[in-house]
């Protein structure tokens, strides 16, 4: 397998934490006292339902204008029952990045089960984002506020970095060019640079093609011999 493959998936895998497995199992430490409110009680289904309500409502509106009164109405709740469910716009905030996460796995999965060439993987997962630009701009806003270590998201990000630092800890990597080196710590720096690099040019010129762009930086940093690292 080509480690540009191998990236993607530690991308995409590395996103979720702990977060995303108890957003999706439903589970948290107030579960079991939900579990006992009879007819209120907080089922997955329902849980996930509001979890999708709530990306589309910070998408469209940004994390800071996003209510959740309006994320009741999406998810067809009352105000009141959706606290049954989540305490807490923050609480739904990580809910929401650990849903997103599992979403581009998901496609990297399918994506990746295709004829698709290993180095248009990443650019395949982000193509959706990068056409809708203010959804986009909304989603780089919480990762900015998040450099922030009070806000509720910083956390989360940490937590995602350090699950690809961890796939890549094993040795010093080569790269396209002989004599150059990068660390993993290095690639996955660069990665992510490079990712939140051209969502901010996609969002200054709309009209220029950045994602191929991302497919030339997969191709000179990631060869074939880091595979067999």
């Amino acid at each position: 397998m080509h480690d540009s493959t191998s990236l993607m998936t530690a991308y995409t895998q590395g996103a979720g934490t702990r977060v995303a497995d108890d957003h999706a199992s439903g589970s948290s430490p107030a579960s079991p006292a939900r579990t006992r409110r009879g007819p209120y009680a907080s089922t997955p289904a329902r849980r996930a339902k509001i979890v999708r309500a709530a990306l589309a409502s910070f998408a469209e509106h940004g994390y800071e204008r996003a209510s959740l009164r309006d994320i009741a109405a999406r998810a067809e709740l009352t105000h009141a029952a959706l606290l049954r469910h989540f305490s807490s716009k923050d609480e739904l905030l990580l809910a929401a990045l650990a849903q997103r996460d599992d979403d581009d796995e998901e496609m990297a999965r399918r994506i990746m089960q295709s004829r698709v060439p290993a180095e248009q993987v990443l650019s395949s997962v982000l193509a959706d984002e990068f056409s809708h630009p203010e959804h986009q701009r909304n989603w780089l806003a919480v990762t900015v506020a998040a450099t922030n270590p009070d806000h509720p998201a910083h956390d989360f990000f940490i937590a995602r970095r350090e699950r690809l630092r961890q796939h890549f800890s094993s040795g010093r990597l080569a790269t396209a060019h002989d004599g150059e080196e990068v660390t993993a710590d290095d690639r996955i720096t660069m990665l992510l640079a490079m990712i939140d690099g051209l969502r901010i040019q996609a969002l200054l010129d709309p009209s220029r093609a950045t994602l191929p762009l991302l497919e030339t930086f997969m191709r000179t940093i990631i060869t074939d011999d880091d595979a067999r690292d």
